[in-house]
């Protein structure tokens, strides 16, 4: 699998993601085939304001779709009007064709017509006016892949970040810290970074109190909640350390110390990821991974930036390192495949 087929959703139609598509394709078709899932008319709108040189053709099915770097082949849905397109608004009816995108995507990948999905931001409110139940993409991706242990991976060069929680209030998070769910965010991990090719994986998990409770002096999740699922994993042969103080750990694995962090909350795993992809050259550089899915899925990891939507300032980074990303664990996961399937080969031989 030397260009792994991406479906790249097209995102929220009044934000950014048109246009970062648009200045990611051309590089992003050296790693991948990359497929536009979205609006032709749209994505034609964003050549305009990214004033590229750039074609597009609505395709009806992957099979249609031809990947050269001077055309962009979008599975053309028709959700949206792209003549009165109103950029960087709240709208019902983009949050409904940005739902609509994501769910096409995810049919793509189940059925096998694509190897990977790559989404562009989608708006919560929208999506919430449109019906959805759903916080982002996680929930949905896990919902319609009848997927009940997944997770949230950051990726920031140096730094990679886990999660046992996302988008819950502060006081849901501290809830949330179970043995159960914390085990369970450790194997989904492990599974994770064997993906993007590190076969013998070193972790860390983060405490959740202030210098993982000192002992038991700030809390007790550490000996109740953490400990216990850390001690089980290593007692299953992961190299899993922890619980450790929060307030370093994410630097001591950026150094690296460990090849993964598990952090107990979002905002907890946020802010180092963004702290190292807002300081460097490539502005929101980072990419989120889902893991724990049948499908892979890669996400960019920043917002619609309704405030710069239709400027065609917006940096494509991000969107590019999440189409290679994509392609790299597609590519590990079919060579993992095929390597089990060698080894259950019987040997007509009868060597050993």
């Amino acid at each position: 699998m030397e260009r792994p087929t991406v479906a790249v959703t097209m995102g929220d139609p009044a934000g950014v993601g048109p246009e970062v598509v648009v200045g990611a394709y051309s590089t992003m078709v050296d790693a991948a085939n990359p497929l536009v899932v979205g609006d032709a008319d749209v994505i034609r709108a964003a050549v305009e304001i990214r004033d590229s040189d750039l074609a597009v053709a609505a395709v009806e099915s992957v099979a249609d779709a031809t990947f050269d770097p001077g055309t962009v082949p979008v599975l053309d849905l028709d959700a949206v009007d792209a003549e009165s397109l109103e950029r960087g608004v709240v709208r019902e009816a983009y949050g409904e064709a940005s739902l609509e995108y994501v769910e096409r995507a995810i049919e793509l990948a189940t059925a096998g017509d694509v190897d990977a999905i790559a989404t562009a931001p989608i708006n919560k409110q929208a999506t919430r006016l449109a019906g959805s139940e759903y916080a982002g993409h996680t929930g949905m991706l896990a919902d319609y892949t009848d997927t009940d242990d997944y997770a949230m991976m950051l990726v920031e060069d140096s730094l990679v970040v886990t999660h046992v929680s996302t988008h819950v209030s502060l006081s849901e998070a501290c809830n949330r810290v179970s043995t159960r769910r914390v085990r369970a965010t450790i194997d989904v991990t492990h599974e994770g970074l064997r993906d993007l090719g590190v076969e013998d994986p070193t972790i860390a998990v983060a405490g959740l109190n202030p210098h993982a409770s000192d002992g038991g002096l700030l809390g007790t999740e550490e000996a109740s909640d953490i400990r216990p699922a850390v001690e089980a994993a290593r007692a299953d042969g992961l190299d899993v350390h922890g619980p450790e103080s929060p307030d370093t750990v994410f630097a001591q694995a950026a150094g690296g110390a460990y090849d993964c962090v598990v952090a107990m909350y979002h905002d907890q795993g946020h802010i180092p990821i963004k702290m190292l992809g807002f300081a460097s050259d490539d502005a929101v550089s980072g990419v989120n991974v889902t893991i724990g899915l049948p499908i892979v899925r890669t996400s960019v990891d920043h917002g619609t930036a309704f405030d710069i939507a239709g400027e065609g300032v917006a940096s494509e980074a991000s969107m590019v390192d999440a189409v290679e990303l994509a392609a790299r664990i597609a590519r590990n996961r079919a060579a993992r495949d095929d390597a089990l399937e060698s080894d259950s080969e019987p040997n007509p031989s009868g060597a050993r």
